[in-house]
């Protein structure tokens, strides 16, 4: 199957070398064109880790090309590229393909599906609360991946085409896919953002210092409680809206192969085989991806459910000030849909059947 992968940082390149594994034709567009240089002038992709392939995926010089005659487009993004990336394939998206947004954050299907119904044009689009690999780019040619999960939780938009989105996930990447209710349940089962504010508070000087640290190692004791603290407000959050997600540490448990525990214990074992290096710059995605994009929607739907959540709200704060920033207002997809102005009822009805057409 032909996928048009858009996005080619270590997520896009890590998919795509999957992609490849698999037998399919992934073919990429990066959106500045840096990130597929080496790519487009012939070099192989090489991936690493706990996929070994080396492969030779096409590269599109635009967005245009890459879809053209794609079954599937993959998103492979970071949140603050979602909008950009998803206005630039609207224009190009016929009712015969289907969407893949990897990792959903922010509602940013909800936002495709608004340009959507503006064309009137119906795409099924499928959100996963996490991407299917965890990897880094080594080079614009080479990508190591650190683990491939075990579990991805997934939805459809609209929820009747959700037997139409499980079974392309599993046709192109394998059975590793758990159906959940709508974009709100995969919101709420996106860990990652409140995992990386716990980690950037905790070990804030070592990234503003730019120093040379181990990323598993900083996962301490207190750190690890801070974590837990988080996920009980979004475990809060997902209840009083009716859905069933997972726990922080089943998350760990199922995408680092690790048994279950206390976060900080379950993290020492996962430093033990894993060395990569924490964020040493301010401009890391665990702040200007997590939580603008995170960290503030989890706090708007702790709000619209009325159930208290003080410490996604001082997380906010404090990384605002610490930054001298207004992270609420970087998110440049919410201000577009109006979910603060919306009841639980009609937040559900849109997430589970999108924006209607005209």
């Amino acid at each position: 199957m032909r996928v048009a992968v858009l996005g080619a940082g270590s997520v896009g390149l890590a998919t795509a070398a999957l992609l490849c594994q698999r037998g399919h034709e992934p073919i990429i567009w990066s959106p500045s064109g840096r990130s597929t240089r080496e790519l487009a002038r012939g070099t192989p992709l090489v991936a690493t880790g706990a996929l070994s392939i080396t492969s030779a995926p096409r590269v599109a010089a635009s967005c245009a090309e890459a879809m053209a005659n794609a079954s599937v487009v993959l998103i492979a993004v970071p949140g603050y590229g979602h909008r950009a990336v998803m206005d630039a394939a609207l224009p190009h998206l016929r009712s015969t393909q289907s969407v893949i947004v990897s990792s959903h954050c922010s509602m940013s299907a909800l936002y495709l599906s608004k340009g959507l119904a503006s064309r009137g044009v119906a795409v099924p689009i499928v959100a996963w609360g996490t991407t299917i690999v965890a990897g880094r780019r080594k080079s614009g040619s080479e990508v190591a991946i650190l683990t491939l999960r075990k579990q991805v939780d997934v939805a459809t938009l609209p929820v009747a085409a959700a037997g139409h989105g499980l079974e392309l996930c599993r046709s192109l990447f394998g059975e590793f896919f758990v159906p959940r209710d709508d974009l709100v349940s995969i919101s709420l089962s996106n860990l990652n953002p409140q995992n990386h504010l716990g980690q950037v508070i905790g070990n804030f000087t070592r990234i503003e210092r730019g120093e040379a640290w181990e990323n598993w190692q900083g996962y301490t004791d207190c750190v690890g409680r801070l974590i837990e603290a988080l996920d009980a407000e979004r475990l809060a959050i997902a209840a009083s809206l009716g859905y069933a997600v997972r726990n922080v540490r089943e998350h760990f448990a199922l995408s680092f192969h690790v048994p279950e525990g206390p976060v900080s214990a379950m993290t020492r074992v996962i430093a033990e085989r894993d060395s990569s290096p924490g964020p040493a710059s301010l401009e890391t995605r665990y702040v200007v991806e997590d939580v603008p994009f995170g960290i503030v929607v989890t706090a708007l739907l702790a709000r619209i459910a009325g159930v208290a959540a003080p410490l996604h709200e001082a997380g906010i704060a404090i990384v605002s000030a610490l930054y001298g920033r207004d992270f609420r207002r970087e998110n440049d997809l919410l201000p577009e849909l109006g979910i603060e102005r919306m009841s639980v009822n009609e937040l559900v009805r849109h997430a589970r059947d999108g924006w209607k057409l005209p």
